[in-house]
């Protein structure tokens, strides 16, 4: 298996400028190195072969007879391998010379790729020796006794695995307002190589890095980049051999900068996740083409994928770097806040009713909301925040319950549930001793119809407080806690919940609040519906019910956002969580992912309105729509 991932590399070789025998036989030693390693795929620097910085030499004979010799001996050397490698050499053709790479695998020449756009500022001095490959004439070339493709019109694509198709630029041509790799990518190339040769100054680093980066992503393609090594001349300007993997907006790998050793750095790129956002960009399809690519066909050496070098990130919806996550919780309490004004206004409300439990996810929906209030100039005392004790209130959560209404200054109103509760049990005939779903939803249910009719009384909004995880799992009691006016919490998973609530705790309130908020944050995750323990601790944890946060919110990020299969998701679970669960127990919890998902999807079908924070929404009126009575059969074969 390969799990839609294709191996591909970045090479800095070492260099002397001119000596092409040199150059090549360092070629030779990493494109060996990288069949060894599984690569598929090795993108050398631009003009590798003579080196990039010859000058007036590009018109000698004796360099040009030299390369394409090289080149031969490169192609002989290799023959017995299946990786493909892309090598930068000058080629004349048509009167004229051009800077080219040549696709090679096995001892053939697939095609060769002129540079489109030829530099002739500052530094350099390129249309001095070379000609744009728009002005070729010839569309086949004789080079190495081959008769080759020739044209800046060349796709490669692969016979033997769908989707996998490669276009090629050069240097330069990332660096105009339309790169030829767009129009590549929208021609069905998923991965884009970049042969290059790109000097150091102050500043060009973080440029080109986020040029790469962005094109990636631009493109939805999987981008490989290698530049011209400290080998190459000195006279005027350095080389520093940066190259990089990049996919979909990332940088998989990169290699050391100033490095007088040879580089080959390595990742997989996951093509098919890129295959399937294509599919679902509507916009990505819809730039006409000027005109038809040549598809050139190749034979995709086979891999088997064990594992990765690539960085699996076993929490996608919280970055890693503590200063890009705190941006990234701003952000996400600004759009709630955001959204919850709007709909204050727009209502005329000036009241808001909250049911608060002294968990996280009531925590963050009424920091949410007072801060909203703030903004509003609207008193807080006008937040009715109700807390409603019921059969497994525990001390703890009681106690975090009313200290955090107090320090945020509203309304509190506290209605013990369990009286009515019983009530409800008596009317409806059941035995308040059978601790079912009946029991535990009667008091969900309960608590809802309160924080609605409080709201009928005060004209004023009920701000739900349910999160994504929840939903996804459908962990909420249909037309209880699943249900209210606005949800601000609808699209942030349980696994950011926490991490916003304490960016509110370390930023925005003051040190008593944030002692109180940090002793809901060390409080287990439960809905509190069972009678406490023998010690009147928290009985019901949730996670041991239905399974790590983490995971689930690990399978929802690949399968809603990527259209990752169940395979390929405890695959890439396993990486991302080795040594944290075991497999069985990964695919055990997925299992349980699955089920789930696919049965709860009716409480989905009638959410509350409430903001998008991320990419990943299950709101019926915008990103996901399903049928509530899908068959989860296919998905649950495949993973056993």
């Amino acid at each position: 298996m390969n799990y839609g991932f294709v191996r591909a590399a970045a090479a800095v070789p070492q260099l002397k400028v001119a000596n092409c025998g040199f150059n090549g036989e360092n070629i030779i030693s990493l494109i060996l190195k990288a069949e060894d390693g599984n690569v598929q795929f090795v993108v050398f620097p631009e003009l590798s072969i003579t080196g990039y910085t010859c000058g007036d030499l590009f018109h000698q004979q004796a360099l040009l007879l030299d390369a394409e010799m090289q080149l031969n001996d490169i192609l002989e050397k290799t023959r017995g391998t299946s990786t493909i490698a892309v090598v930068g050499l000058p080629v004349y053709l048509d009167s004229q010379i051009f800077n080219c790479a040549a696709v090679i695998q096995s001892g053939k020449i697939l095609g060769i790729v002129p540079k489109t756009y030829i530099p002739g500022y500052s530094e350099f001095y390129e249309e001095r020796w070379f000609a744009s490959g728009v002005k070729a004439i010839s569309k086949e070339v004789q080079l190495c006794g081959q008769k080759i493709p020739f044209g800046t019109d060349l796709l490669f694509e692969a016979y033997n695995a769908r989707g996998i198709s490669f276009g090629i630029e050069i240097c330069e041509d990332l660096w105009v307002p339309v790169p030829p790799s767009s129009k590549q990518a929208v021609a069905g190339a998923v991965l884009l190589f970049n042969p290059s040769a790109s000097n150091e100054i102050i500043g060009k680093y973080e440029y080109r890095r986020e040029l790469v980066r962005q094109q990636s992503g631009r493109c939805i393609a999987g981008y490989v980049y290698s530049s011209a090594g400290v080998g190459e001349s000195t006279t005027d300007v350095v080389y520093g051999g940066h190259a990089m993997i990049a996919e979909y907006g990332s940088i998989l790998a990169e290699s050391e900068r100033f490095s007088s050793e040879g580089q080959l750095i390595v990742s997989e790129i996951d093509a098919e996740k890129l295959s399937n956002d294509r599919l679902k960009n509507t916009s990505f399809m819809e730039v006409m083409q000027e005109k038809p690519f040549r598809r050139v066909p190749f034979d995709l050496r086979k891999i088997q994928i064990t594992g990765v070098e690539r960085n699996i990130d076993p929490h996608p919806f919280v970055p890693s770097n503590a200063g890009i996550r705190d941006n990234r919780c701003q952000e996400i309490f600004a759009i709630q806040t955001s959204g919850l004004a709007k709909r204050m206004r727009h209502t005329n409300s000036k009241y808001a009713v909250i049911g608060i439990s002294g968990g996280l996810d009531s925590t963050l929906a009424l920091l949410v909301t007072v801060k909203t209030f703030d903004m509003l100039r609207i008193p807080r005392k006008n937040i009715c925040a109700v807390t409603m004790p019921g059969f497994g209130t525990t001390n703890e959560t009681y106690t975090n319950a009313l200290q955090l209404m107090r320090s945020m200054d509203v309304s509190i109103r506290e209605i013990d549930i369990k009286a009515a509760c019983l009530q409800h049990f008596k009317d409806i005939g059941h035995d308040e001793g059978v601790h079912d779903v009946t029991y535990e939803n009667v008091q969900a249910r309960e608590r809802t119809q309160l924080l609605m009719d409080i709201a009928n009384k005060l004209n004023g909004l009920v701000i739900g407080t349910g999160d994504l995880s929840e939903l996804a799992l459908g962990w909420c009691t249909y037309n209880g806690d699943h249900m209210s006016m606005y949800a601000v919490n609808c699209s942030i998973p349980k696994t950011l919940v926490k991490f916003l609530v304490q960016w509110v705790a370390d930023n925005v309130v003051d040190k008593d609040s944030k002692d109180i908020l940090y002793r809901i944050l060390n409080t287990p995750i439960s809905p509190e519906l069972l009678p406490p323990d023998p010690d009147g601790k928290i009985n019901q944890k949730t996670e041991d019910i239905v399974g790590p946060y983490e995971l689930h919110d690990f399978f929802m990020y690949h399968m809603l956002r990527y259209g990752a299969g169940p395979r390929k998701i405890l695959f890439l679970a396993e990486q991302a969580f080795k040594g944290a669960y075991p497999g069985e127990v990964i695919k055990e919890w997925l299992k349980v992912f699955i089920k789930r998902f696919f049965s709860q999807q009716f409480k989905r079908s009638c959410l509350p309105d409430g903001p998008k924070v991320g990419t990943i929404s299950l709101s019926p009126r915008g990103d996901w729509r399903m049928p509530s009575d899908a068959d989860s059969a296919s998905w649950l074969k495949e993973l056993q």
